[in-house]
Formats: C-alpha cells, sequence, structure tokens
C-alpha cells in the first residue's frame, strides 16, 4: 500500500487542460515573430501539435505550416524534448510529464485576411496562420500576450476578450481561430449601438478628420444592415471590432469573423474612400449571414481539410448582392453606380459558357479549388466556373425582383429575415432544404419556391432578366450593339501581334476557329499586322456574320483560317433614364420599396449618426 502511495505521488497532478501564447517581435524589420505555446493538462502520453492548413471564411488549403521554423519543445526545466513529424504540418512530442512549451519563428509578409503581415509599423495576425494548437486541446482556453517592440506605441484590437493584467483570452480552439489581431500604432473610434460596443481601429497613413468621415459612413451601414434583419445580433463579447488597414504594403481583401472582419488594401481614404466602403459594407453583412446563418456543411469548421459546402451562393453570393445595396440605402452610392455594379453580375452569368456546365450549388462545391487556392498547372476555369460570389449575386438580384413583383409587400429582404429567425446561430445550421422551405413560408408560395429550387439552384437555367428588371425601371441591352466580335476580352497585344492570353471562351469565334492560349496572330486578311491598331482596323472592316481571314502562329506551326466575326455579346443594365424611357409611377414605388433607406431604430436618414462616436 505505501508501495502505490508513492507511485501516485510521483505522477504529475494534471490540471485542466489550457494554452498560454506569448509573441513577441524582435525581428520585425525581418518579416519575423517569436512564438511560444506552453499546453499544460497533457493527459495523452504524446502531445500532436499542428498548425492549421485552412482558415475561417477560406474554402481552401493554404498550408500555413510552411511559414514555421525553428520548432523547440521542452518541459517545465527547460529540457528539450522529443519531437517528430508526422506529416508536413504536425510536429508529435514525447517525454513530457504533463506540460509542454513549444517555440518556433514565424515568417509573415503578406498582410490580408488570410495570412500574417510582420514589419516595423505593426503585426496583422490572421491566428490561424500564427499559432500551432493540439489535438486534445480544442475545448481548452487559451491566453494570448503580446509583447509589443519598444517604443512602437503599438496597441491591440482585435475580438479576443481582454484581460485586467493585459493579456486577451479565448474559452475554446474556434473562438481563438476566428479572432484576428492588429498590433499596431492604428486610430480608434468607438460608438454604442443598441447596447453594444462597435470599435473602429484603423492603420492607415491618413489624418483624423478622414478617420472620422469614415467612422460616420461606418455607421450608417451598420445601420442599415440592421435594417435587413430587424435588429443586430448580440455580439458575445458585446462588441463588434472593425480591424482596417489601408496601406500601400498590405494586400486586398475582406474576411469575416463572427465578432470582427479583417480588411486590408493598398489604397488610402483620400482617394479610395467610395471603394473602401463596399468591402466594409460586404463583410459586416456576414456577421448575419454565414456568421450566425450559417450552412450545416461548415460545422464545425475544420482547421485540417478544405471545407466544400453547396450554399456559398446563398452565404457569399446574397451578401455580395446586399454589399451594394446596403450603400444605395444609406445614401452612400447613386443608383448608377449600383447598377453598373449588377450588371457586371447579369452578364457574366447569361454569358459565361460555365453555366452549361455546372448548376450554382455546383459552382459554391469547387471554391477549394479557387478560393486564393494555389496550383501551377493550367485550369479551364475561364470556360468551366462562374464565381459563387458573381452567381450568387445575380441570382439574388433577380430573386429579389421577382418576390417584390410577384408577392407584393415581400421582398428577399424578408426571406433573409426568416433565415435570421429560424437558423441564428451555429446550433441551428441550415442546409438547401431550409432555404427552400423558408423561400416558401416567405412567400406563402410551395410551388414558386419549388421552381426556384429546381430550375435556377439545382438546375442551369437563368432567370428571366429581361422581364425581371423592367419593373425597377431598368432595360437589359446589349452593351455595343452591332459591335464586331472575335472574343477580344481574351487577347493581349504585344509590340505587334495579338496573342490569346487565357483559354479561348467557348463559342466565341476564336475558339470556333481553332486558336487557343499563346497563338499569336501575325495577318488579318492577308495583312501583317504592325501594332494594336492595325488589328482593330481589320476587324472594324467586317460586320458580324462575315469573314476575315487570319494567319497565325501556334504550338503546331504557322497556320491559316477563317473566322466568322459576331456580335459584341457584353450585355449592360441602364436606368429607364439613360435609355430614355418614361418612369411611370408604380417604377417609382418600386424602386423607393427597393432602395429607400431600411435603417434600423427610429434615427432618420438625415440625422447626424456619428454624434456619439469618441476617436483616439
Amino acid at each position: 500500500m505505501n508501495f502505490v502511495l508513492c507511485l501516485l505521488a510521483a505522477l504529475p497532478l494534471l490540471g485542466a487542460p489550457a494554452v498560454e501564447y506569448r509573441l513577441s517581435f524582435p525581428n520585425a524589420v525581418h518579416h519575423e515573430a517569436e512564438i511560444s505555446a506552453t499546453f499544460s493538462g497533457i493527459s495523452q502520453p504524446v502531445l500532436e501539435v499542428v498548425m492549421s492548413r485552412s482558415s475561417p471564411g477560406r474554402y481552401a488549403l493554404h498550408e500555413f505550416a510552411k511559414n514555421v521554423y525553428r520548432f523547440t519543445a521542452t518541459d517545465p526545466t527547460g529540457s528539450p524534448l522529443t519531437i517528430t513529424r508526422p506529416n508536413p504540418y504536425g510536429w508529435n512530442i514525447s517525454g513530457h510529464h504533463g506540460t509542454v512549451t513549444v517555440h518556433y519563428t514565424l515568417f509573415g509578409d503578406h498582410a490580408d485576411g488570410t495570412y500574417a503581415g510582420i514589419d516595423e509599423t505593426h503585426a496583422h495576425l490572421n491566428l490561424p496562420a500564427a499559432l500551432v494548437w493540439a489535438h486534445g486541446f480544442e475545448n481548452a482556453p487559451s491566453t494570448l500576450t503580446f509583447d509589443m517592440p519598444p517604443g512602437s506605441h503599438w496597441r491591440a484590437a482585435t475580438q479576443l476578450i481582454p484581460q485586467p493584467n493585459g493579456t486577451w483570452s479565448a474559452p475554446n480552439l474556434e473562438w481563438l481561430m476566428d479572432s484576428p489581431v492588429e498590433l499596431s500604432n492604428h486610430f480608434t473610434a468607438e460608438w454604442q449601438m443598441d447596447g453594444q460596443r462597435f470599435l473602429l481601429a484603423l492603420h492607415h497613413q491618413g489624418s483624423p478628420d478622414e478617420l472620422k468621415a469614415y467612422a460616420k459612413n461606418c455607421q450608417a451601414i451598420v445601420l442599415e444592415a440592421a435594417g435587413v434583419f430587424g435588429g443586430f445580433p448580440k455580439f458575445d463579447n458585446g462588441s463588434y471590432t472593425f480591424l482596417v488597414d489601408y496601406l500601400p504594403y498590405v494586400f486586398g481583401d475582406g474576411m469575416e469573423h463572427r465578432d470582427s472582419t479583417s480588411i486590408t488594401a493598398p489604397i488610402t481614404l483620400k482617394d479610395s474612400a467610395a471603394h473602401a466602403l463596399g468591402t466594409v459594407s460586404h463583410e459586416f453583412f456576414h456577421a448575419w449571414n454565414v456568421r450566425r446563418i450559417r450552412p450545416r456543411s461548415l460545422e464545425p469548421f475544420d482547421f485540417e481539410r478544405a471545407n466544400m459546402s453547396g450554399e456559398l451562393w446563398f452565404a457569399e453570393g446574397f451578401t455580395n448582392y446586399y454589399g451594394p445595396l446596403i450603400l444605395q440605402r444609406a445614401g452612400l452610392s447613386t443608383l448608377d453606380d449600383f447598377v453598373r455594379h449588377l450588371s457586371g453580375a447579369v452578364n457574366e452569368v447569361l454569358n459565361a459558357p460555365g453555366r452549361e456546365l455546372f448548376s450554382v450549388v455546383d459552382m459554391s462545391s469547387q471554391a477549394s479549388f479557387v478560393d486564393a487556392a494555389r496550383s501551377i498547372d493550367e485550369t479551364n476555369f475561364h470556360n468551366t466556373f462562374i464565381s459563387y460570389y458573381t452567381y450568387g449575386e445575380a441570382l439574388a438580384f433577380g430573386l429579389d425582383l421577382a418576390i417584390r413583383e410577384h408577392f407584393p409587400g415581400k421582398s428577399l429582404d424578408d426571406w433573409l429575415r426568416l433565415m435570421w429567425h429560424r437558423h441564428r446561430d451555429i446550433n441551428k445550421p441550415y442546409d438547401l432544404r431550409d432555404l427552400e422551405n423558408a423561400l416558401a413560408e416567405t412567400t406563402g408560395d410551395a410551388a414558386f419556391a419549388h421552381q426556384v429550387f429546381e430550375h435556377h439552384i439545382y438546375g442551369r437555367e437563368p432567370l428571366d432578366y429581361q422581364s425581371l428588371v423592367a419593373a425597377a425601371g431598368l432595360k437589359l441591352q446589349k452593351a455595343h450593339a452591332g459591335r464586331s466580335w472575335v472574343g477580344d476580352d481574351d487577347l493581349t497585344f504585344s509590340a505587334a501581334s495579338p496573342i490569346l492570353s487565357q483559354t479561348a471562351r467557348i463559342g466565341s469565334p476564336l475558339y470556333l476557329a481553332g486558336l487557343d492560349k499563346g497563338d499569336e496572330i501575325l495577318k488579318c486578311d492577308g495583312k501583317m499586322l504592325k501594332d494594336a491598331g492595325d488589328f482593330s482596323s481589320c476587324l472594324a472592316k467586317h460586320h458580324p456574320g462575315e469573314t476575315l481571314q487570319i494567319e497565325y502562329r501556334s504550338r503546331a506551326g504557322i497556320k491559316k483560317t477563317s473566322v466568322t466575326v459576331a456580335e459584341d455579346p457584353k450585355l449592360e443594365l441602364v436606368t429607364f433614364e439613360k435609355a430614355g424611357l418614361p418612369i411611370s409611377s408604380q417604377i417609382e414605388a418600386f424602386r423607393q420599396a427597393w432602395l429607400a433607406s431600411k435603417r434600423w431604430g427610429s434615427r432618420s436618414p438625415h440625422e447626424d449618426i456619428a454624434e456619439n462616436v469618441v476617436i483616439w
């Protein structure tokens, strides 16, 4: 008995699993961070430490372990532990006694919503790209300490939970990895809405006055988004944070998170304030759509594999529609700007050959191949793929008009609002059947909902935009009626000759004539081409339906062929005003119901909504 007691006394006293991280930046000038992670309460003989391969808001693999090196592991006495590598993104650590500290160097020079950007001015961190974690610790709380560079005046902005001792915490891995961090000497604006706190951390090279104007516009966007759903989400920590970097050395991106968003762009507010607001509108709308109205296919999110979802046309595409719509309702864009944005989506869906191959659900399921995924082999996406952002936006636009026209008093807003009430958090995720049922309940017409899904969601039929847009006082027309075209969107020009810069688009005259990527057009109608103008002049001499003779160089050598000229198929939406058509009272009423402010609360559109903003 005494032997047993002695044996038990010799074993470590294991507490609950927990992780403590410390990040410092002694070599920020060369884009390095020094990171340690202490895992305590380990119950398994081998601690399996991993670096994430995917990230919330992304759907492809990114292999963040490629930027980790000088990896070591020690026990509490500082003695080294045995490390083996089971795979390129994992480290197995054995010989411990319940506590392991790992240390590594992280390289990061790509500041955006996916990766890490570290230099002397800031550390912009997407935590899956920065922090290792361990199997068995998915539900363990974590604490983070940031050692700011001396004299840098850096402060932390993040949705992580602040602690009195200056550290930050997360209750589990999901929360931790969903919490981007901006460490910099940034400007901050703060305001209150619905009893919740909104923070804007802006790292830029502009003035405080630009920040104040930008914050006011962000407030307008926040109110209009809440108006769609009839209120705000209850943010987990009682606050929502915009982490914004407008700097010449960052990369353009916007990434939604549960209680924050990361926005980066190499712009200035002085020159590009209107452009910047589009990303703010899109990403904040995600606080409902995709972060809380959550596809079942993304729950739970897997950090070690690609996450496939057939609902991204709704989660991302509908958000792509509401982004510019909210700007329009908030008075931050013109009707012409809004219509121009819609034109691009409708034109792509109606003209892209990929629609003949895949439905919008199929396009969504291919996100793992296109969502910032990288490979070196050529693809035929030019002919086979339409972005679920674009396809979903066009669907949202057309369905909004169809619902408003056929079900007076109802709109796409009502469909979104019903989805919010039915699936308002990750414990109530949805699937495609739930979307169809909600559309049926919104319209009171199950047959309509079934037809929409059978023909336009699961099927590949386009909506009848030509007739739908008329109710809104819009006209769908050829952008360049009568102009001769051979597929010149696929052409770039060298000093003399046009060269196909990408795979020829199916159905274009050049495709039908047998030309493809890399082919160089040498002569047109027997005339040697000396510059880009020569080819344009040759094409202009032919009307659609006529043929021109070309000589070109391909992989198989120099060839001659005939190209049948077509009419430029590009479509555009224009307002009745621009088309010279009358605006009826019915159109005015339709536009008012569609585009007028829906802002949350009792504030009028003319009230100074920035009156409660605090800037420091």
